[in-house]
């Protein structure tokens, strides 16, 4: 039977102490409903639903090996934040390798973020697994401060719901898509376009192999 070092077990057990205090905290939350659906039901939405021109709130999330990483770190870029309920579920996978895929078509002042309630040692083995190792995968599992703040923790579910949200380098959130059926697809193609909009700089393209040879 493998034991788990003392390290790794303050690290759930501080997981869970802070998952406890989030569950309290949830209570005095401002609760939406009539937004999402998963299935055929709506779903109640926990936190302050934040809108296009609204300034972003920041946040503290954690990565796999569990260090603090705020939304004030990644300024004066713009931010794209796919926001999705479990990665080791199709839509999530799906949506998370798509956006990995697409960062090397981006210029160097956007960056792209993936959030969910998954543990930070989920995190890494899905990384691991389907080689998504272009954008920062981050986890709202210890503190669910990105969930309250942007309105998108799933009351008695502990999950976030599906979202996109770009926040422009001044802060300013300028995109926002509630996916309307957490089984649902986002839009990519609209969301991705916007980011692209809002850069300041153009990416180099590359030469073709008879450019080359001129």
């Amino acid at each position: 039977m493998k034991i788990l070092k003392l390290p790794a077990i303050a690290l759930l057990s501080s997981v869970f102490m802070f998952s406890a205090m989030a569950e309290t905290s949830a209570a005095e939350l401002t609760e939406t409903t009539n937004l999402v659906m998963a299935g055929n039901k709506y779903v109640t939405l926990l936190g302050n639903q934040i809108n296009v021109g609204d300034q972003a709130p920041d946040f503290k999330v954690v990565t796999e090996s569990f260090s603090p990483v705020t939304l004030s770190e990644f300024k004066p870029k713009s931010v794209l934040i796919s926001v999705v309920p479990s990665l080791d579920t199709g839509v999530c996978s799906i949506q998370t390798k798509r956006f990995n895929d697409e960062v090397a078509n981006l210029p160097e002042d956007v960056v792209m973020l993936t959030i969910s309630n998954d543990l930070p040692f989920a995190q890494k083995r899905f990384c691991k697994t389907e080689k998504v190792d272009n954008i920062r995968v981050l986890s709202d599992a210890v503190w669910r401060d990105f969930g309250h703040n942007y309105g998108l923790l799933i009351k008695d579910m502990g999950l976030l719901t599906r979202a996109i949200i770009i926040i422009d380098a001044d802060g300013i959130v300028a995109y926002k898509e509630l996916v309307a059926n957490i089984s649902q697809h986002p839009d990519y193609e609209t969301a991705l376009t916007k980011l692209k909009s809002m850069s300041q700089t153009v990416k180099p393209v590359e030469p073709t192999m008879n450019e080359q040879s001129e």
